[in-house]
């Protein structure tokens, strides 16, 4: 597999060799192959979002509210959940999760509804409109992915998404109440 070329990066972000060559001069102590790992990591990931970010766009949809059809897709038929529980998959505040859950009633993705059952719960349940809009961002996303591994044999694919997945399991092991928040940063 060939380097990535000067073309992969910004001109106003440095190559990885150029930040990990600037990292190595200024912190000794830096082991370059894990730094170009974490690195290429988190380059990767920010690309990846943004690209994810233009596809949902052209649907109408944001990436936050992809993240909603995501989870309720995810938790299986009957494709409901309290908001409470979408906010905590989700590392949201119940304020931001109920704004969340309000624009996305009014563009018919999910309805939410009083639980007969227990008149306090409400379920915020998928529509399908929602679902549609989810089915094809999986389609578009597929195709980016595809082309993302086409480098890769079907045996290097899986041994990347072992060493990933390995990880991400480190990482989850380390940070257990981390759930992807990022307001104990703020």
């Amino acid at each position: 597999m060939s380097e990535p070329s000067d073309a992969a990066h910004s001109p106003a972000e440095p190559s990885l060799e150029e930040q990990i060559a600037a990292y190595q001069r200024e912190f000794q102590g830096l082991d370059p192959q894990v730094e170009q790992v974490v690195s290429a990591l988190q380059r990767l990931n920010r690309r990846m979002n943004v690209a994810y970010g233009r596809q949902t766009a052209t649907l109408n949809m944001s990436n936050a509210e992809w993240e909603v059809l995501k989870a309720l897709v995810v938790a299986g038929a009957p494709y409901q959940m309290g908001p409470g529980e979408l906010a905590k998959r989700l590392g949201l505040t119940p304020a931001a999760m109920t704004h969340r859950i309000d624009r996305m009633a009014s563009e018919g993705l999910v309805t939410r509804e009083r639980d007969e059952a227990n008149r306090v719960r409400v379920i915020v349940e998928l529509t399908q409109e929602g679902r549609e809009k989810w089915v094809e961002a999986m389609r578009m996303a597929s195709v980016f992915e595809e082309d993302l591994l086409q480098d890769l044999s079907n045996e290097e694919r899986g041994q990347l998404g072992e060493m990933l997945t390995r990880l991400l399991c480190r990482v989850e092991d380390a940070q257990p109440d981390a759930d992807g928040r990022l307001n104990d940063l703020d």
